[in-house]
């Protein structure tokens, strides 16, 4: 049957925007025209006019190398004609070779540190690109369609970097039924990429081979565990993983282990639900617990919803410190079709967190029985 490819991932990323030219133009002739008065006011015109070998060093931190430049060469110019037109006021004429030399060393130093800043944020964007181009390989697209599920959803990581968040989801058809698997790596960004990939590449590897849930989580756990063996070998820092996996096959019972993951909402009729659920520690802390992965079973009957989101959508808040209503931005939504569903209560949250509100990375997942099951 062909599928609609509705991926949803964050836009590519986009290098930092300087100031117009425009901007530049007038910001450097407002400082001139400023420390000129100052300069006139205090009586002391020529010197005060030095403050301006600082305008290239502000500009190499925020402009492109060209506006440096310009920056750069108006400093020169303004500053050593100055010198030179303003012979007759009995400065000694050493006093402005140095001002004029040190207007030309530290404009060209502006222009040098302003193409090693420009390098290393190309270079930084190169591997966020690299780092987003894998993800989205592992993160594969929704809808997603086996004998038992149809799973549809969104997924925005909304952090600082815009584009790598530590969201992950799959769906795995075993014999035993479709897993899916949602899940949190604990930090976000680059670092948590490593960790995401190894929670998924194992989820991949072993949800055919294992019979049972407890011994899919034990192997996932083990994936983390390595993972963070290496990383300390390399001085990065250890990271756990909540997740919720569930099994879905031909019976009205699902089962479920939730490692210390957000719980799943049974949306049904008009009427929501949250299945309560044991919650065990997130993956890769196995070994501070005494007891072993329990299994759950919720109902989740024809015609229903199950909903599976990360902690970024019940943690968002608005500007006064409100968190977002979940369940009941749920009930209000419980007729749109599931496919819909994930959108619409995203851009929801979105709006509830408004300008000054807090979201974060955010998975949204909804699984609906397949009409072929």
């Amino acid at each position: 049957m062909p599928r609609k490819n509705r991926k949803k991932f964050a836009r590519p990323v986009e290098a930092i925007e300087p100031p117009s030219t425009a901007e530049v133009v007038i910001a450097v002739a407002t400082v001139t025209i400023l420390v000129g008065v100052l300069g006139a006011l205090a009586e002391s015109p020529v010197w005060l006019l030095g403050l301006l070998v600082f305008l290239p060093g502000a500009a190499s931190a925020l402009c492109t190398v060209r506006q440096t430049e310009f920056v750069f060469a108006w400093t020169a110019l303004v500053v050593i004609g100055t010198m030179l037109l303003r012979h007759g006021d009995g400065r000694p004429w050493l006093d402005r070779i140095l001002m004029m030399l040190l207007t030309l060393v530290l404009g060209a130093a502006s222009v040098y540190a302003c193409h090693r800043r420009i390098g290393r944020e190309q270079e930084t964007l190169r591997l966020r690109s690299t780092a987003a181009a894998m993800q989205r390989h592992i993160l594969r697209p929704l809808p997603m369609l086996t004998d038992d599920v149809l799973v549809d959803g969104v997924y925005e990581p909304v952090q600082e970097e815009r584009l790598v968040g530590g969201d992950i989801y799959d769906v795995v058809a075993s014999p035993w039924g479709t897993r899916v698997l949602i899940g949190d790596v604990q930090g976000k960004g680059l670092p948590a990429v490593g960790a995401a990939f190894a929670v998924i590449g194992a989820f991949r590897a072993t949800a055919h081979r294992e019979p049972t849930l407890t011994a899919l989580v034990e192997a996932l756990d083990a994936s983390v565990v390595l993972h963070n063996s290496y990383a300390t070998q390399t001085g990065d820092d250890e990271r756990f993983v909540t997740a919720l996996i569930v099994n879905v096959d031909a019976h009205e019972e699902v089962q479920a282990i939730n490692c210390g993951h957000v719980l799943p909402h049974v949306l049904q009729d008009a009427t929501v639900t949250t299945p309560t659920l044991t919650s065990g520690v997130p993956l890769g802390l196995a070994e501070l617990s005494a007891e072993p992965a329990t299994v759950d079973w919720f109902a989740f009957p024809p015609g229903a919803t199950l909903l599976l989101t990360t902690d970024g959508l019940t943690e968002t808040r608005a500007a006064d410190g409100a968190f977002y209503p979940v369940t009941e931005s749920l009930v209000r939504r419980v007729s749109l079709p599931p496919t819909d569903l994930p959108r619409a209560l995203y851009d929801d949250a979105r709006a509830f967190a408004g300008q000054g509100g807090q979201h974060d990375d955010v998975a949204i997942l909804s699984v609906r029985r397949s009409p072929y099951s």
